[in-house]
């Protein structure tokens, strides 16, 4: 049977939906591996939605906390709001209530991804505040550590992430995810996939 990996993921603008689709990548890479990515829901109405000038989504399907159960293993990516995780992710997971009461998650192993704004605007706090979300429900958090290798020491380029997980930098919106960043979230998928795959044949 597949190991099943879900990337679930909150994005606005779409930054942290292309790490998403690469994270994807990287996890579907691994043999024997079922990589999967979902939409968590909005909680802000179009109209608002609107006039912050956020794009359409993008086509993942919005998936049920309680489906949350069903993965092996999972890598969570949000924008980040003043250092922690947008409010439409926190929302998702206090949802998740059921699962927490049943330990449902516990045992199984997640990793992090993440959007900021700028250079001092959360790549480590974002990570590490979401931490206390995989604790409760008895997750095992996996980083990526320096596994990205020489990517994780550029200096010459502005590079986001972090030993916490993949990242990026949005500026003002304009800026995209570069080449580097997305080699990160690959790395991020294929690393993940390969734990979990380990774990769930060692049960």
């Amino acid at each position: 049977m597949a190991t099943k990996v879900y990337i679930v993921y909150y994005s606005m603008y779409g930054h942290v939906e292309k790490l998403a689709q690469e994270i994807k990548k990287g996890a579907a890479s691994v043999e024997g591996v079922d990589a999967k990515l979902w939409q968590v829901p909005e909680i802000l109405s179009e109209e608002i939605l609107g006039k912050m000038g956020a794009p359409a989504k993008g086509d993942a399907p919005i998936l049920a906390p309680n489906d949350l159960a069903e993965a092996d293993g999972f890598v969570f990516g949000f924008p980040t709001r003043f250092g922690m995780m947008a409010a439409q992710f926190k929302a998702f997971l206090d949802a998740t209530g059921g699962l927490w009461r049943t330990q449902s998650l516990a045992g199984k192993p997640a990793g992090l991804f993440y959007s900021t704004g700028s250079q001092g605007g959360g790549q480590e706090t974002t990570a590490l505040t979401a931490i206390t979300q995989l604790v409760h429900h008895g997750m095992i958090f996996v980083p990526i550590g320096y596994t990205f290798g020489t990517g994780m020491f550029e200096m010459e380029k502005i590079k986001g992430g972090s030993p916490y997980g993949a990242g990026t930098y949005a500026g003002d919106g304009s800026r995209q995810p570069t080449e580097l960043e997305l080699e990160q979230a690959f790395h991020q998928g294929k690393y993940i996939a390969t734990i979990t795959k380990k774990l769930k044949g060692s049960a």
